[in-house]
């Protein structure tokens, strides 16, 4: 058959799109993604919405099979962890979590059923096809891990505990445990938090802050479902985590960032990204190429696809050291690189431990692929609490209970800028978004920051430990500068 082919611009990018003489279109794969990349106009151009019928092609051509299977992925993740983890109804988890998603996704989970079984720990969603639902299963340490797309059955082993989901109150006193805690806001600390929650004043839709000072929580307040002991998704505040617990590989087996990182599938002789060193992939200046800014990376976080699998897989696109692009894969390298330099799986699955246990993070899980590679680029999920630790941990420099877990000058060297930089905004470090006067913050201050409006800022200057959980979309992104501006005024 004939082929009429199309060539429309998009942005920067030139996108070729196939259609046959009866007017359908193509079903070769990129076309079906130059499609969903198309605006209105566009597609009116191309004359693929002239008929009903070619609408109904266009609209069969968005919802791939692969589409469905991811979207049925990220609510089978998002309702394990929010009902089976954290204890909340699946009508909030929906409400919430699965509201203002990504829009290829959007549309399609009201039409995916979920099944949600507590005492089996685990959460089934079927989708369009000829395939398994997807599932997710909750396991000790590590939360709850996807299957790949097509699995029959529990890829991921049980464990035998069967403690209360989520666990209860640390009988311990704080910081350790969650005794003595008894926030007595001022007047207009108070006011200022609660401005955080109307939705309007800094924006966003906050469920968790936490405002802690020289150690002591001096406000806290959260949303309805949540509290002091329901965990959610940490996003990219891991990322930051991440470079806390390289830290603890640093000083535990003398790995060195200066040198290559040791990622297996680029030992081959003569594969160039053998120089990308484990500095280069924390200050997300690998050089690698990838598909999105940020990488979305759905493969991995929603489709059940491995680390090794994707992450290790993208060439590079520049020399490294020379750019910085924000970039998920970067991070899930550098916990690849992290547990080949151990050699010793047991080890290797539990060094989060090495940092949450001694800070008395048990609410804390870091998450994994089916084949055990830590997602460390997002897959975290904690409470308000458990980061006002972690804030406090780093405002300490790396010294827990007077005793030293990270390498003297690590938090200084997460915090401090080297190469390249981005084009606006805030500075970047290793791991850790830098703050400063031109945000309207004191000299030094420095965030952990996530999707969805998740903040960990710290102001060494004022002592100062702020912590933000949200469930934002994209039409309202929480202020954190300004809110932090206003708690500080408030304390002055």
């Amino acid at each position: 058959m004939k082929l009429d082919v199309h060539v429309l611009k998009v942005g920067a990018s030139c996108l070729t799109i196939t259609k046959t003489r009866a007017g359908r279109v193509s079903d070769r794969p990129e076309a079906r993604h130059c499609l969903a990349k198309l605006s209105m106009p566009g597609l009116l151009a191309l004359g693929l919405l002239a008929t009903p019928a070619s609408a109904q092609v266009i609209a069969a051509e968005r919802s791939t099979a692969y589409e469905n299977a991811v979207a049925a992925g990220y609510k089978a993740l998002a309702l394990c962890e929010g009902v089976v983890a954290a204890g909340r109804t699946e009508a909030q988890v929906e409400a919430l979590e699965l509201r203002g998603i990504y829009s290829e996704y959007q549309p399609l989970l009201p039409k995916l059923k979920a099944t949600v079984d507590r005492r089996a720990r685990s959460v089934l969603v079927s989708f369009p096809g000829d395939l398994p639902p997807r599932r997710a299963d909750w396991a000790p340490g590590v939360g709850c891990v996807l299957s790949p797309i097509g699995a029959t059955s529990r890829l991921w082993p049980a464990g035998t505990w069967q403690g209360q989901l989520p666990a209860s109150a640390d009988a311990r006193p704080w910081p350790l445990g969650d005794a003595g805690i008894s926030p007595r806001p001022t007047p207009a600390l108070g006011a200022t938090i609660d401005k955080a929650f109307d939705r309007s004043t800094y924006k966003g839709e906050t469920v968790g802050v936490i405002v802690m000072r020289d150690g002591r929580v001096l406000g806290e307040r959260y949303a309805s479902g949540f509290g002091p002991f329901v965990a959610n998704r940490t996003w990219s505040v891991a990322k930051s985590i991440a470079g806390t617990l390289v830290g603890i590989a640093v000083q535990e087996h003398g790995i060195d960032t200066t040198k290559p990182a040791q990622i297996p599938e680029w030992r081959v002789s003569g594969d160039p990204r053998r120089n990308i060193t484990l500095d280069h992939l924390l200050r997300m200046s690998s050089g690698l190429h990838s598909d999105h800014y940020g990488n979305r990376t759905d493969a991995i976080y929603f489709g059940g696809t491995t680390v090794t699998e994707q992450a290790a897989g993208w060439p590079l696109e520049v020399k490294p050291g020379t750019r910085f692009r924000y970039a998920n894969n970067d991070i899930m390298l550098a916990a690849r690189a992290v547990r080949a330099a151990m050699n010793n799986d047991k080890r290797y699955s539990a060094w989060p431990q090495r940092l949450f246990a001694p800070l008395g993070m048990q609410h804390t899980t870091a998450g994994t692929d089916w084949q055990g590679n830590f997602i460390l680029s997002s897959q975290v999920y904690t409470t308000a609490r458990d980061l006002a630790r972690l804030g406090q941990f780093w405002l300490q420099d790396g010294v827990w209970q007077g005793k030293r877990l990270l390498p003297a000058g690590w938090m200084r060297y997460m915090t401090t800028p080297s190469g390249p930089q981005p084009a606006d905004g805030p500075g970047y470090g290793a791991t850790m978004w830098l703050f400063g006067p031109k945000q309207g913050l004191p000299v030094g201050s420095y965030s952990a920051q996530g999707n969805r409006g998740q903040y960990v800022m710290v102001v060494p200057s004022r002592k100062l430990v702020i912590v933000r959980r949200g469930e934002d979309t994209a039409n309202g992104r929480f202020d954190i500068a300004r809110f932090t501006a206003d708690v500080i005024r408030d304390l002055q």
